[in-house]
Order: C-alpha cells, then structure tokens, then sequence
C-alpha cells in the first residue's frame, strides 16, 4: 500500500503538471544564472518586470502534463530598491557577501504594463504619467500609484524549497516535470512489451511446432544481448529523443512476458475447458483472446510492475549517457549527469535528490509487483483447497 500512494502521488504530479508546480513555464525550464546552485529553502526578493509582447493565455488542459504558461514577466533578482521620481532603481541580487551588484533603472510603466516598443514615458507638473500601452491606447496614472503596485504587486519574495541547480532552475519543479517523463515512459513500454509478449508468447505456447521454435529462436537472440547495450543500439539507430526512448526500451522488454506467457499457455491449452472449446468448434485466435489470454494476466501483471521498474531505470541511464530525452525536457537521468561533479563539493543535493526520487518510485513498483504475487499466490492457494 505505501508503494502504491508513491505511485498514485506520481500519477497526480504527472497529469496536472504546471498546475501544482512551483515553476509553471513549460518543462519549468525559467533560468536565472544569478540563483545558480543555491541551496534549499533559499529566499529571494524579485521584481517582476512586465514584458512589452504579452503571451497567449494557455488553458488548463494546456497546463497539464507536459504543458504550461509561458510568464509574461521577467523575473529579476534583486537586493535592495528605491523610487527616483517615475523610476524604480534596484540592485541586482550578486550571490557574494559584501559585493555590490549592478544597479539598474526602469521606468514605474515599464514595471507595470507592456509598452509599445517607441513610446516613451512622459510626466506632467502633477505628478502624472502618461503612455502608451502595447495596444496603442493612451495610459494616464499617477506616479504614487504605480509606486503602490509595484510595491504589491510586483516585488514578490520567492522560496526555493529545494534549491536551484546550476542554471538556476528552480529543482523542486525540475524534480516534479521530470516525474511525468518517467512515468510516461514506463507506461508506453511496459503496453508494448505487454502486446508483444502476449502475442507471440500465446502463438508459440498454443500452436508449438515451427511458430514455438521460431519465437523461442528470436528470445534467445533478444535474450544474449545486454538489454542496455540493445536500447543504446536502437536509440542510436532511431535517434535521441522522448518519442524513440518508448520505442527502444519496450521493444527490449516483451522477452520476459513473451517466455512466461508460453509456459501458462502450454499449461492451459491441454486443460478440459480448452478441449471443449474446440469441440464446439471455437476458432483458434478466438481461444487465445477470450480463454487464455484473460486467464494469464494476473502473471502478466506482476511481470508489468517489475518491467515499469526496469523501464524507469533504464530511462534514466540512457538519459544519464545523454542519448536520453533532450533538453529542455526533464529527465532524473539528464540532472544526475548535469550535476554528479557536485557530489564531492557543498551541493551533493543536486545530484542526490533525482536518484532518490528514482530509488522511490522504482521501490514503488517493486513492492506493488511483490503485493499482486503475493495476492495471486493465495488466490491459486484458495483454489486448490477447494
């Protein structure tokens, strides 16, 4: 049970995707090169600059998964602040104790709306500002007003609760996109290789002869390669990408399925029910499906849950080797590369935090796969009591 609330709570991190994520941009990919590398619960005051071409409005299935909205502010790091007039100054946040940073000035309407990109910001001897909006519509309002927005509404203090990585991305949003990566991915795999070991494992176990003989042949030949070394060798052939990671780790998968799903079906094809089957005249794709399929998927269950663990692992390591999904995408795979030379300094946490989130959800699995055996085993238990 407790493998299956990690599983359930990755199912839900995964589908609303930007909605819950601290870093709602697409990928949560917002940089900031300033807040490289800091470490958890790092607090920091931002201005949040108002960008003159404003993005459209992303609806919420927009949002979800691999979705997002792209921010109509840039966020600027800062330390300190004060008005000149209808200007704000601020210093630049420099990370360096005792280090000044760069002092910038931007206009209060510049802070506040998006300009059209000639306009220029006029003042009046009543302490009023007048210009004109991205939408060519004259804008009047006073200077202590904006003052007051941009007080409220655009210097914001934001908790980095796990940190930063090197590009100064925030991690705990990196961590929850890279979930649905992993998630999806195991779950496309695990459905091919189900199909795949299904199909030929109930053709082989049913007609025997040359079908048998061929479909062991070609587990073997799959079986004596290192899987790893397979899905390299088709990642390579098909190219990088998350799309041809599906494709590489569940055609190297389904051998498993494939053998045990033969072994029940030679099992249960000399049962009574099967016989009468054909006595009624039954077809043979119609026994396969609707007779022995359906009675070997508890088996193929617990193997789905131990394949989806595999799949995981096997993501990450190609991911890891940098033939994996490509940047911007998130992987847990690609962070532990991009930050494993931080083990040995201050922020080992970098390279840390992705691998025990892929230690979790793996175990996760696992303990799912061990539970549905577990269950199956007093099921069959019960029955022969009977």
């Amino acid at each position: 049970m407790g493998g299956l609330v990690v599983i359930c709570l990755a199912i839900c991190v995964s589908i609303l995707g930007s909605l819950i994520r601290p870093d709602s941009t697409p990928m949560a990919n917002q940089m900031n090169l300033q807040l490289s590398t800091k470490e958890p619960g790092f607090k920091v005051q931002l201005l949040s600059l108002r960008k003159n071409t404003s993005q459209p409005k992303t609806s919420l299935w927009g949002r979800m998964f691999f979705g997002g909205q792209v921010s109509n502010y840039l966020l600027i790091p800062i330390d300190k602040f004060y008005f000149d007039g209808k200007d704000i100054v601020v210093e630049e946040y420099s990370g360096v104790p005792n280090f000044k940073g760069i002092v910038q000035r931007y206009s209060l309407a510049d802070v506040l709306y998006p300009l059209r990109y000639e306009s220029k910001v006029s003042r009046d001897l009543k302490g009023r500002c007048s210009f004109y909006l991205e939408d060519g519509s004259l804008q009047t309002e006073s200077i202590s007003e904006m003052q007051q927005k941009i007080i409220h509404q655009n210097l914001v203090t934001k908790t980095f609760w796990l940190g930063t990585d090197r590009f100064g991305r925030d991690l705990l949003s990196r961590l929850m996109s890279g979930t649905l990566v992993s998630m999806a991915i195991g779950l496309i795999s695990v459905l091919i290789s189900i199909v795949m070991g299904l199909v030929l494992g109930s053709l082989a176990g049913y007609f025997l002869g040359w079908v048998d003989q061929l479909v062991m042949w070609l587990i073997n030949v799959i079986w004596s390669i290192p899987t790893l070394l397979l899905a390299i060798v088709i990642t390579l052939g098909l190219g990088k990408g998350f799309w041809q990671i599906f494709i590489a780790v569940g055609f190297t998968m389904w051998v498993e399925i494939a053998r045990v799903v033969r072994g029940e079906v030679m099992r249960l094809r000399e049962l009574e029910f099967i016989e009468a089957g054909k006595s009624l005249g039954f077809s043979h794709f119609r026994i396969i499906f609707r007779h022995i399929i359906p009675n070997v998927m508890g088996i193929v269950s617990i193997l789905a849950a131990s394949n989806f663990a595999n799949a995981i692992l096997m993501e990450a390591g190609l991911s890891f080797l940098g033939i994996g999904v490509q940047a911007p995408m998130t992987s847990w795979g690609s962070m532990i590369k991009d930050h494993y030379g931080y083990i040995v300094v201050d922020a080992a946490y970098l390279a840390i935090l992705p691998g025990l989130a892929i230690f979790l959800l793996v175990l996760a699995f696992t303990l799912v796969g061990n539970g549905l055996r577990d269950a199956l085993n007093e099921k069959e238990a019960f029955k022969v009591s009977i």
